[in-house]
């Protein structure tokens, strides 16, 4: 009788898949987190830049139309994120007169997670409604001169007057046509500040604080800029010899040494902008909407237009829907891209964010 030999069995496949799962639990450690700020930082961004121009849009269309316009404040985003990953690992080592043989199994799951949180905030109450009603402040107009915005483009939106010479106006569903005066104002305004011939400072008193002065450049400007900035002065009543002016706010004329300004709320400046969208005929037939407005004075720049139409436009820097109808803003007119970019900008000038303190958000660990 010849002595049973015993087979040494081996588990080198079960081994291997074991070695594969860690390394597949181990990638999966790996945090998720850094690799989003690139995308979610930028394609957050544009969407609230797109929904805040949709928004000015729309309510800018709806004071045409006599209706109330709201504002919703996207106030807080948080990006949540979590993933989890598992691994399960199974084999079997047979005998050496088993059928089944050796095997081994192995399985994985991951599980990826994103939940943002997105709070927002009606813009309601005294402090947001005292900002849409209450002029701006008439140095942070003329600092956006500085800035280098056109003098004839942000006068013409922000102004009502300049020392009791009047802008054109839209209140009340009429409309005043601008002074001959206001008209060249701004067109020499313009071509000074192009010229580099006037300035701006802030300068401080202990007891009135604060005074934003404007003034005329007499140095190292051409002769034609100096009498040009003397017709400024001449149209709006100030004084020949004086270089430098206070600004004041005032829809009246001012004492000697200021340059008053009737600057505009947030709310009269959406309502100027508001009569230049293209309302169909049939609305103004059935009174829908405020009466249409006609081009202005001869030589006087257009803030811009907003088109509308039955059907939503192919090519759109900004388009909402309302009534049945689409408004927009063509992506080549560049004109009104600007005029409705600076309308945006003036709410941040006219501070009509809630001053309320947001509550603590906590957010868990994943």
């Amino acid at each position: 009788m010849q002595p049973i030999r015993r087979r040494r069995v081996t588990a080198k496949p079960v081994t291997h898949l074991a070695a594969a799962a860690l390394a597949c639990v181990l990638s999966g450690c790996a945090s998720v987190g850094p690799g989003t700020v690139a995308v979610d930082r930028f394609d957050y961004s544009s969407a609230i830049a797109d929904s805040w121009k949709q928004q000015t849009l729309l309510n800018i269309v709806k004071i045409r139309y006599v209706d109330m316009p709201v504002f919703v404040d996207v106030s807080s985003i948080v990006a949540g994120y979590s993933l989890q990953t598992g691994v399960t690992v199974g084999g079997v080592v047979s005998s050496e007169r088993a059928v089944q043989g050796n095997y081994g199994s192995v399985s994985g799951q991951a599980i990826y997670t994103d939940r943002p949180t997105i709070t927002y905030v009606p813009m309601t109450g005294e402090k947001f409604l005292r900002g849409l009603i209450t002029p701006i402040d008439p140095k942070n107009i003329f600092f956006m001169l500085q800035a280098g915005y056109p003098a004839d483009f942000v006068l013409g939106l922000a102004v009502e007057s300049l020392n009791g010479v009047r802008n054109r106006s839209a209140t009340g569903g009429m409309i005043r046509q601008a002074d001959e005066d206001f008209v060249q104002v701004q067109r020499l305004l313009r071509e000074v500040q192009i010229a580099g011939g006037i300035g701006m400072r802030v300068e401080e008193d202990k007891a009135k604080g604060s005074t934003a002065v404007l003034f005329f450049q007499r140095d190292d400007v051409p002769a034609d800029i100096r009498e040009k900035s003397a017709e400024i002065r001449r149209l709006l009543r100030l004084k020949a010899d004086q270089q430098k002016f206070v600004l004041t706010y005032s829809p009246m004329r001012g004492t000697d040494n200021e340059l008053t300004v009737n600057s505009r709320s947030m709310l009269q400046i959406l309502q100027a902008f508001a009569s230049y969208v293209d309302v169909p005929e049939q609305h103004l037939q059935d009174k829908l909407a405020a009466p249409a407005f006609e081009n202005a004075a001869a030589g006087q720049r257009d803030v811009g237009r907003i088109r509308s139409g039955p059907t939503r436009p192919e090519r759109a820097f900004v388009a909402v829907q309302y009534r049945g109808q689409w408004f927009w803003v063509e992506d080549s007119d560049w004109l009104t891209k600007r005029a409705l970019s600076a309308v945006m900008l003036f709410f941040t000038l006219a501070d009509t964010g809630s001053s309320e303190r947001l509550p603590l958000v906590t957010i868990p660990a994943q």
